[in-house]
């Protein structure tokens, strides 16, 4: 048994001199791929939170917006911290939830202050870690 604990040992020392991962293979989880998101993003008519407009009323709306959003205890941090950005009185939401009803309830809050016509919905229902993680 001495034997079999020194070379779990000296296998952890050994990787981490050499910088790999201590982990097994099969314990490793994937990097996830935002390609798909990241292409998304890249397009001429997509926002992002750096076109943020610094126009005052801009500024204000996405404040706004923000508050009536976090104000709102029942919704998940993911919803209190998605992406607002206006420009010209025009707002896009983007960024993970919850559940579908976190994601029509940040967007009602956003109509409700910007107005229905001017409210962009980009956000997604992130993937339940419990059953995601799972083979």
């Amino acid at each position: 048994m001495k034997n079999v604990h020194s070379s779990h040992i000296l296998a952890v020392a050994v990787g981490l001199m050499l910088g790999a991962p201590v982990l097994p293979h099969a314990q490793q989880k994937p990097r996830p791929d935002n390609t798909d998101v990241n292409k998304r993003d890249q397009s001429p008519d997509a926002k992002t939170a750096d076109q943020q407009s610094n126009d005052k009323a801009d500024l204000e709306l996405a404040r706004q917006i923000r508050r009536s959003i976090v104000s709102d205890k029942n919704l998940s941090t993911y919803a209190h911290n998605v992406k607002i950005v206006a420009v010209a009185g025009k707002v896009t939401l983007k960024g993970p939830v919850k559940t579908a009803d976190e994601k029509r309830a940040v967007e009602t809050k956003a109509k409700q202050i910007a107005g229905a016509s001017n409210v962009m919905n980009q956000l997604e229902v992130a993937p339940d870690k419990t059953t995601a993680d799972k083979p």
